[in-house]
């Protein structure tokens, strides 16, 4: 019987340990499916102002030449 509640305590561990790692992998900023290519990050960047329209062309343009 005693042996029962270590197997208990083993699952509870590797379910737990199981959840936490798939929680950070989830969360990852670099995976490649979240990841924002720099045409997002100019648009982005552009649309909440930081840039203005001449240096968001020149760079668009830049990045467009770089495919």
């Amino acid at each position: 019987m005693h042996w029962l509640w270590w197997l208990f305590w083993i699952i509870i561990i590797v379910v737990f340990f199981a959840l936490l790692g798939n929680t950070f992998l989830r969360n990852r900023p670099d995976s490649p499916t979240e990841r924002e290519s720099a045409l997002d990050i100019l648009k982005r960047r552009y649309a909440a102002g930081e840039i203005d329209t001449e240096e968001y062309n020149i760079r668009k343009r830049e990045l467009e030449k770089d495919r």
